[in-house]
């Protein structure tokens, strides 16, 4: 059974009991720290949706230079974000002392941050697909051009009285080596940035695995607590009924007794 089933186990308090205190007792660190974690995994959500949208446009007649930069902006800026979640989360996994609810909190942060970076990795594949096919379209372009400004030595006559569209093919050409590096450039960072997120996306899938064991036994045991404590209160309850229904008897009969005395007691002052 997985501890994902058991939605249950959300609603049960975060409490533990230290060694040198006999009180259950909320440990407001690990509270804060976990809290802070979830807050910034939650907002890398809306920045994985601006990028979902900003890369969708890469391609298209829609795609320009602001719009390329915003794609290079959330990338950097999310992978930067999930860097620091996954050191947090290191900390979270040698944290000492805790009970099974902040156990279940640990791995349920793990998990959510597995899911986010896998769909943050997806958004960087696709990136990275349209930036070298644009690259390879300009690259192809660029050739294409070069052969037309490149001819053979019986065409330079002919083409020395069209100096003035060479000149302007040649700017094109320039143009396109310029575009050319800015896309090779912005690449190397995707492909930089999607090896790093690779190395940390094994690193959490670890800690999931070793966690996987322990989350069940606990989700096991608080599910068989939970039947176990529902089987005791409808035990109590009918338990309550009958001792309610022989409360019920026992005064029927006194009453009866009750009445029987009287009578005697009447028939021997008449009598």
């Amino acid at each position: 059974m997985s501890f994902q089933d058991n939605p249950q186990l959300e609603s049960q308090p975060t409490t533990w009991r230290r060694s040198d205190d006999p009180q259950y007792a909320d440990d407001p660190e690990f509270t804060a720290y976990t809290t802070s974690l979830s807050d910034k995994l939650f907002s890398l959500t809306s920045n994985i949706s601006r990028l979902s949208n900003q890369i969708a446009l890469l391609g298209t007649r829609r795609e320009t230079e602001r719009v390329r930069e915003r794609v290079q902006d959330l990338l950097s800026e999310t992978g930067d974000g999930f860097k620091e979640i996954g050191e947090g989360l290191k900390k979270v996994q040698n944290w000492h002392d805790l009970g099974p609810s902040q156990k279940y909190t640990q791995g349920k942060l793990n998990q959510e941050f597995k899911a986010s970076l896998t769909e943050f990795q997806g958004l960087q594949r696709n990136a990275l697909e349209k930036q070298r096919a644009a690259r390879s379209a300009l690259e192809e372009e660029q050739q294409s051009s070069q052969s037309v400004t490149s001819p053979s030595q019986q065409q330079q006559q002919q083409l020395q009285q069209q100096q003035q569209p060479i000149l302007a093919d040649q700017s094109e050409v320039s143009f396109n080596e310029t575009l050319i590096t800015e896309r090779e450039s912005e690449i190397q960072q995707i492909e930089s940035s999607v090896s790093e997120l690779n190395e940390l996306f094994r690193d959490v899938a670890h800690m999931v695995h070793e966690q996987g064991a322990s989350l069940d036994i606990i989700s096991e045991n608080v599910v068989q607590t939970r039947d176990d404590t529902r089987n005791a209160d409808q035990q109590l309850r009918t338990a309550s009924r009958h001792q309610k229904s022989a409360r019920g008897k026992a005064c029927c009969l006194l009453l009866i007794l009750a009445v029987v005395l009287a009578v005697v007691v009447l028939a021997v002052v008449l009598g």
